[in-house]
């Protein structure tokens, strides 16, 4: 299929302003399809077998030596692991440090809806989404952390505010991510904190999981930096004492 896919065994859609999660194992990948464009997905991990092991996202950046996202990039854990890894993606630009928008925010900016009386064309808010879905495995508020947002893309204007780029993402734009150990992924698709567009932003984002290719020595994600070698020995580690004390 290509370098780093060995097949895609499912597919499913996510709706605008919606939010999914699941347990992927190591070894498998994640793609996501902008299908519109001008989509956000706002992503977080977790460790399935220690739930207090989640992205970290100042980790992520300073340990690779940028601010933006891109294919050759780790994701880590606050524990120095490696969750998954950008192995493909098509705009060169994914933002990890502006958050989630907040309902009050979204009521202010396009009008209060609520799904008991606007059904699919109410306004659901990043913070909220996340929450429905981490209540699902016995986490709440003090479980969020620093997301990321895929397919949106900031940048500084004259007056240092931090703006978004609303024509970063055509439609059609795929990014690929390579689960390197179990991780319990949870995602939303409801606007970027930063979107001012006049109309609630709905777009939909295409959800495909499958198997990965293994790991090969000239990997890009493994050799962009020592870091990263590090983080993929610290993988290598964990699952090496899993297997000691599982006998």
């Amino acid at each position: 299929m290509n370098n780093f896919i060995e097949s895609i065994e499912y597919s499913t859609r996510i709706a605008p302003g919606g939010h999914w999660s699941l347990t992927l194992r190591r070894g498998t990948v994640l793609r996501l399809t902008d299908l519109n464009g001008g989509a956000n997905v706002g992503m977080l991990f977790y460790n399935p077998e220690n739930l207090l092991e989640r992205y970290n996202a100042p980790d992520t950046l300073k340990c690779q030596h940028t601010f933006k996202l891109t294919a050759g990039n780790c994701l880590y854990s606050d524990m120095g692991r490696i969750f998954a890894s950008v192995v493909e993606d098509d705009l060169g630009w994914h933002e990890t440090v502006c958050g989630n928008s907040r309902a009050a925010q979204v009521a202010e900016r396009w009008s209060k809806r609520d799904y008991q009386n606007d059904r699919n064309d109410w306004h659901q808010n990043g913070h909220d989404a996340f929450l429905v879905e981490l209540a699902k495995y016995g986490l709440s508020r003090e479980d969020l952390a620093a997301n990321l947002n895929w397919f949106s893309k900031v940048s500084v204007d004259e007056q240092g505010d931090m703006v978004l780029d609303a024509s970063h993402s055509p439609a059609g734009s795929q990014l690929t991510l390579r689960i390197e150990m179990d991780t319990l992924v949870v995602l939303h698709t409801c606007p970027h904190p930063l979107n001012t567009a006049a109309e609630y932003p709905a777009q939909p984002v295409q959800v495909e999981l499958g198997l990965a290719r293994p790991v090969a020595p000239d990997d890009a994600c493994l050799n962009h930096c020592d870091e990263n070698r590090r983080g993929f020995d610290n993988n290598a580690l964990y699952y090496l004492g899993r297997a000691q004390g599982g006998r």
